[in-house]
């Protein structure tokens, strides 16, 4: 019998099938006696067309440059090992049949969703976008790769679209991330809630969805929902900076200048605006200090720029600095362009403050505006294309407003300070050390003793611009003396009153001052950051918590300070408070404690409910008085008679089922449940929710409908209330300019304190200086280098 042949179990270990070329004629079988010879071996390569396609361009075409990414112009880097896995396994077979050309020609049958991903990537094809679908924030196409790669997330396709997600309580981390990566981040929220969308005209088709918003490194902590945390940025400053220039004349080019340079500075989140116009030389050192000193997180770069000017800022902003750089065409500014966008600006602003007559009597009591902006209209012509392509960047971000405020503007440099270049900075060290470009080891860290972060952000300004004006120096140094002799020398607790009887007066002897300024400042270091929490609410993006703890923040240090400077009827005698001595002491403390700050802080604070702030119920936070917020008050209303009604109804089930002590029950978030025995029956429109072995939990369809209307009642309240609150937020715009005074003086308050703490700790002494009549001289006696502490 002979050997049974093998089965065989799979087609992989099946023999391949011989293939008979018809080509070539059949070679006859060997006969028994011819040697066996050895097999012929040979082996046939094939390529798919992908593959050939991709082998003929590689050897046929030049090498190219390396692809750029649209977000942010850097290359794209070498794909990883992952993907070229996923390229690798999504390649078809040679086995398979390839599409035909006509088959690929047919366009792809889009979801709602898709659709919508399509229209929104056309409409901002530079932004990376996040969209909002359900619980989760969803990442499309190339946007996807990009979050996969940046923030550690898994990606895969679906449907026609490459796709990653992150949950919606995790925004603010995963934008910070990718921002922080160099990314413009744009947010697309759905602008429509299941129950409006119920009873709206568009109940079947997929959810209304816009950009809510856009962040980029210089607009991230002045920007909703994920501002005003500070986290990973400090006391750092995040300044936007336009440069602009052009071509000097010839008698201009004869001192060494070829170039003509003008720029903008902005601080979206703290409301600081630098500009200045200045000629500069070759090598561009007068830019490179604008650059050193403000360290912007963002250039936004005219075109067209000189090469010089562009290889500078590009150098700056390189591949390890993290700096975001977007370019923008001015050739529309040529013929008085520019002017024209900025006064379009202003003409916007004060239309917008004449509909609503609050706004206009707002505009007319703070009204030194007309004056700031004629000085806005006096700017150079370059600086002023430099503002006019500021407004149209932070057009899309919705921040243009700060540059209404002419207050906020100031020169880079002036008559009163020094301009320090930038080889002084480097080889000084005055912000960066040069062993590894750290603060830490500078000469800002060594004197930086500051307690509040918008303090620390002023003592870099003082050391990078020093004061060059004598009047200017002594009232400095007579505030810092004074700060230092009362450093431990306060006895608050012993603080007497002694009467004088000649005048009839009670002289009250105050707290300590630097026991004063040390609490207050104290406090203000463990509070939010006040200047950028003003600028939020100025730009109406802060919460309702962070107002009320900014405003609270000044409110208490204005009652401190205002024991300094009390003036009172007591007991029909007047009250005189020793105050300090230095002139700018007094200047700074009685704009923080002066009465109109207090009154208005108190007056804001008495429009918000605390409690409901700190829980984030937007519908309650509006306390209503004197007739305000009447569709806050009506949408209440309506929200509790739907719940009277809805509650009312257990008294008509009561009846019918003759259940006397039967009440409405919540399970598992389902509310006004009725729940019964197993064995008793209900009508059968009752909708069966959920039931154990002895008990079923019901919704009578009245019980269902008194809950839509709540709902509903519900969605039109936060709807209003949304509204209430950023028309709040609004009419703080006629408190901003007092307030940012009072936040600037606390940072001076703090700077100089800083100083004071510096010289008791390092032994200096005030220096002295000789009239003008006498020869110029320095003495320096016992000195050392206020570095030679980090050298030993």
């Amino acid at each position: 019998m002979g050997k049974q042949k093998q089965q065989v179990i799979s087609r992989f270990f099946a023999p391949k099938p011989k293939i008979n070329d018809s080509s070539t004629p059949p070679t006859a079988p060997p006969s028994s006696s011819s040697p066996i010879s050895s097999p012929k071996i040979s082996a046939t390569v094939s390529f798919s067309p992908a593959k050939r396609k991709l082998l003929s361009s590689h050897l046929t075409s030049s090498p190219k440059r390396p692809k750029l990414s649209p977000h942010t112009q850097n290359p794209i880097p070498t794909p990883s090992v992952h993907q070229k896995f996923l390229e690798k396994l999504l390649e078809p077979s040679p086995g398979i049949p390839q599409p035909s050309s006509t088959q690929s020609s047919i366009p792809k049958k889009y979801t709602p969703l898709e659709q919508q991903v399509l229209d929104l990537k056309n409409k901002y094809p530079d932004v990376l976008l996040m969209i909002e679908v359900g619980y989760k924030y969803r990442f499309f196409g190339e946007d996807a790769e990009i979050a996969a790669r940046v923030l550690r997330i898994y990606a895969h396709m679906d449907h026609n679209f490459m796709t990653a997600s992150v949950p919606t309580f995790r925004l603010n981390v995963h934008v910070r991330r990718l921002v922080s990566a160099g990314y413009k981040v744009g947010v697309v929220k759905q602008t429509e809630t299941a129950a409006i969308k119920a009873h709206g005209d568009n109940k079947t088709g997929p959810f209304c969805r816009g950009l809510s918003a856009l962040y980029t490194k210089a607009t991230m902590e002045a920007a909703q929902d994920v501002g005003g945390r500070e986290e990973g940025c400090g006391g750092e400053s995040n300044y936007l900076c336009c440069v602009v220039d052009k071509s000097v004349l010839l008698e201009n080019a004869d001192r060494g200048f070829d170039t003509r340079i003008g720029f903008i500075g902005v601080e979206i989140s703290t409301g600081d605006v630098v500009y200045s116009e200045f000629d500069d030389v070759f090598l561009r050192s007068g830019l490179e200090a604008v650059v050193l000193s403000l360290s912007p997180a963002e250039l936004l770069l005219g075109d067209p720029l000189s090469k010089q000017t562009e290889k500078l800022l590009l150098t700056y902003a390189g591949h390890y600095s993290n700096v975001r750089v977007e370019r923008a065409s001015r050739d529309c500014f040529n013929d008085g362009g520019a002017l024209a966008e900025v006064m379009s600006l202003y003409e916007n602003m004060a239309e917008a403050k004449a509909e609503d007559s609050e706004k206009e009597v707002g505009w007319t009591e703070h009204g030194n505006n007309h004056l700031d902006i004629e000085g806005i209209m006096n700017m150079p012509d370059l600086a002023m294309q430099a503002l006019a392509l500021t407004i149209r960047h932070l057009k899309q971000f919705r921040l243009e407003k700060i540059l209404c405020l002419g207050a906020s503007f100031r020169t880079f440099s002036s008559n009163m300070e020094m301009n320090l270049s930038a080889n002084t900075l480097q080889q000084l060290e005055v912000l960066r050390n040069n062993s590894n470009g750290l603060e830490s080891g500078s000469l800002l860290h060594v004197m930086n003793y500051t307690l509040t972060v918008s303090g620390s952000r002023l003592l870099r300004h003082w050391v990078t611009h020093p004061l060059c004006d004598r009047n200017m120096i002594s009232a400095r140094l007579d505030a810092v003396s004074e700060i230092a002799e009362s450093v431990g020398s306060y006895r608050a607790s012993q603080n007497v009153g002694s009467i004088d009887e000649e005048n009839s007066d009670v002289a009250i002897v105050q707290p300590d001052f630097y026991s004063l300024l040390s609490t207050v400042l104290t406090n203000l270091g463990r509070s939010p950051d006040i200047q950028r929490g003003i600028t939020r609410i100025f730009h109406r993006t802060a919460t309702a918590s962070e107002f009320i703890s900014v405003i609270q923040a000044i409110l208490h240090a204005g009652k401190q300070f205002q024991q300094l400077h009390a003036e009172d009827e007591h007991n029909n005698k007047k009250v005189r408070a020793k105050t300090v001595r230095s002139v700018l002491l007094k200047k700074l403390i009685f704009t923080v404690s002066s009465s109109s700050v207090v009154g208005n802080a108190v007056k804001l604070l008495s429009t918000l409910n605390k409690e409901a702030a700190e829980r984030g119920d937007l519908a309650n936070l509006i306390v209503i008085h004197n007739d305000q917020f009447q569709g806050v008050a009506s949408s209440r209303k309506a929200v509790q008679l739907a719940k009277e009604k809805l509650d009312s109804l257990i008294c008509l089930y009561r009846k019918q089922l003759k259940m006397h002590n039967l009440e409405f029950m919540s399970v598992s978030g389902n509310t006004h449940l009725i729940e019964l025995p197993a064995d008793v029956r209900v009508p059968v429109n009752w909708v069966k929710v959920n039931s154990t072995k002895k008990t079923t939990r019901y919704h009578p369809p009245e019980v269902l409908t008194a809950l839509d209307q709540l709902s509903l009642a519900n969605e039109e309240l936060m709807v209003i209330s949304r509204a209430a609150w950023d028309n709040f937020l609004r009419g703080f715009e006629k408190y901003y300019a007092e307030f940012q005074a009072v936040v600037q003086a606390l940072a001076a308050l703090d700077c100089l304190h800083s100083l004071a703490c510096l010289s008791k700790n390092k032994n200096y002494v005030r220096p002295v200086f000789v009239d003008d009549s006498e020869p110029v001289q320095i003495h320096i006696s016992s000195g050392h280098h206020p570095m030679e502490s980090i050298v030993r």
